[in-house]
């Protein structure tokens, strides 16, 4: 089991150097996608995975950057040759954005269809919504279970964790601080966590957004980076990866972020990089 990175940064605006949040987790030649913001099909290409191989698609929660590309990932990928099932999971509307997907694209949908004898591609959605902390894949020897994280006002917001072969690789989503997901990523050997730096947020955000209550929203909602070497501590984790930087952008030197977090947690820490492979 594989996981790359495929954008690093938070929030729905498009930054120079990090894509919009989302993992995949490659395993036995099929790949599984956590959150899909903008341009995460571009991303997969740079990073070197072939579309055709998407085999399920896991949202974390409906914020822009973790869902903007929902319909359009799996939808790249069958253009490139997906003829299989692509299983779509995630908390509700789900089923509701992916039908409005479909009616937005039908036009060009009947015309490649038509021209190229393809597989229709409704046929291929396969939408479960979650409601609740539970299993929610178990095949080919991966099982994936989710629990319910503290992300207001979007609820239900979900955290995952993957394993096989005894390995376990955990996405948090967005979250505050969150007992749930301690006890989801207890023992992973990886935890991929969203993070803020306290002391950048609010001119930062303030001046880029023009947006008077998004800094009160991001630490009221967000999970502070020494807060989440708490969480890697307290879940006892091998590695600790750093993502969803708010700042994104070269604000905050590196060393900054990684020494906030190991001052609560004694393990390793990594910051987070578009492509990293861990």
């Amino acid at each position: 089991m594989q996981l790359v990175l495929l954008g690093t940064a938070g929030g729905p605006r498009p930054f120079p150097g990090r894509g919009a949040p989302a993992q995949a987790i490659v395993y036995d030649g099929q790949i599984y996608v956590v959150d899909c913001g903008n341009g995460v099909a571009r991303q997969m290409v740079l990073a070197g995975l072939r579309l055709a191989d998407l085999r399920a698609v896991f949202l974390s929660h409906h914020h822009a950057d973790h869902m903007l590309d929902i319909g359009a990932l799996p939808f790249l990928a069958w253009t490139d040759g997906r003829s299989e099932p692509v299983d779509v999971v995630g908390p509700p509307p789900l089923r509701t954005v992916l039908d409005h997907f479909l009616a937005m694209v039908n036009v060009d949908l009947t015309a490649r269809q038509q021209t190229t004898g393809r597989r229709p591609f409704a046929d291929l959605l396969r939408v479960s919504e979650v409601v609740s902390s539970s299993r929610v894949w178990a095949a080919d020897g991966l099982q994936v279970r989710c629990c319910l994280v503290d992300h207001p006002p979007v609820r239900p917001s979900l955290a995952y964790r993957f394993e096989c072969s005894g390995r376990s690789i955990v996405i948090s989503g967005d979250t505050r601080y969150s007992p749930a997901l301690v006890r989801l990523a207890r023992g992973a050997d990886v935890l991929v966590h969203e993070a803020y730096y306290g002391a950048a947020v609010e001119g930062h955000e303030l001046r880029l957004a023009n947006a008077p209550s998004l800094a009160e929203h991001i630490v009221a909602c967000h999970t502070e980076v020494q807060d989440v070497g708490r969480v890697a501590r307290e879940a006892e984790v091998g590695l600790l990866v750093l993502s969803h930087l708010v700042p994104a952008d070269p604000a905050v030197a590196d060393e900054a972020w990684l020494a906030s977090a190991r001052s609560s947690f004694a393990g390793p820490v990594v910051l987070g990089r578009d492509f990293q492979v861990i």
